[in-house]
């Protein structure tokens, strides 16, 4: 698979160290992948990646063109710790069908299968932009940009914040929208007729803006929508967009 970049990240206090800064629970390494994102002081979204314990080491998946501001940002954070920050050769397999051996499944949504780190990249052919539609899973530098709030990109649905870990950076910020506020906003699967670039504004029928319309496939689409207007006929360019009983939140 092309696209992705494995950082390793090694020494005596690195899952304490990560830990501290990223949105889930490391503890979870022990079991499998763990999906989680780094933010910046207010809460908004900065990468979002996958961590894999490895040995002596924690490896993390990241978007290729990612890969170079993660690593400084993390070294920044570093500071006295026994952390070493490194890219490395490794590329990433994932796919649908039968997984082959070592690889582990991707913890955001069962319809992501599996993802394996080794000498070879590439997957099986799955029609991703179908999958991640129909789950309304976001894709780096898509639907998850540097203005997102992870809550409104459903990130509490796809296993990726854990509420009960203690600090990490945003977390405060992160908690208010969780326990003080109900969203307003965020990520939901609409049925689309015709089609629109990604990036097209959703408007309401008397042309307020309701949103975004990102990617699309099969008559469907990921919309970032205000749900106080995702009511009504809906236009994304030429494109109808419509909310409807199928949405995931």
């Amino acid at each position: 698979m092309d696209g992705r970049a494995v950082i390793e990240v090694t020494g005596a206090d690195r899952e304490e160290f990560l830990q501290g800064l990223v949105t889930n629970n490391l503890r979870g390494l022990k079991d499998g992948l763990v999906y989680a994102a780094l933010l910046t002081p207010q809460g908004k979204y900065l990468a979002d990646f996958l961590l894999k314990a490895d040995g002596d080491r924690i490896l993390l998946d990241v978007a290729e063109g990612l890969a170079g501001g993660l690593l400084q940002r993390l070294s920044m954070y570093r500071l006295r710790a026994d952390v070493r920050l490194a890219p490395t050769d490794l590329r990433v397999r994932r796919g649908t069908g039968p997984a082959p051996e070592g690889a582990l499944p991707d913890p955001r949504h069962s319809a992501l299968g599996w993802r394996l780190y080794g000498a070879e990249g590439g997957d099986d052919g799955t029609d991703w932009d179908a999958v991640r539609v129909a789950g309304v899973i976001p894709e780096t530098g898509i639907e998850l940009t540097p203005e997102t709030y992870i809550l409104e990109a459903g990130f509490e649905r796809l296993h990726g914040v854990d509420f009960r870990k203690g600090c990490y950076v945003g977390q405060e910020v992160t908690a208010r929208m969780k326990h003080k506020t109900e969203l307003r906003k965020g990520l939901t699967g609409v049925a689309v007729e015709g089609e629109a670039p990604v990036g097209t504004p959703v408007l309401t029928a008397d042309g307020r803006e309701a949103g975004v319309l990102y990617t699309q496939s099969g008559g469907r689409g990921i919309a970032h929508l205000r749900f106080d207007r995702a009511e009504g006929p809906l236009t994304a360019g030429a494109a109808r967009v419509r909310v409807d009983g199928q949405n995931t939140r």
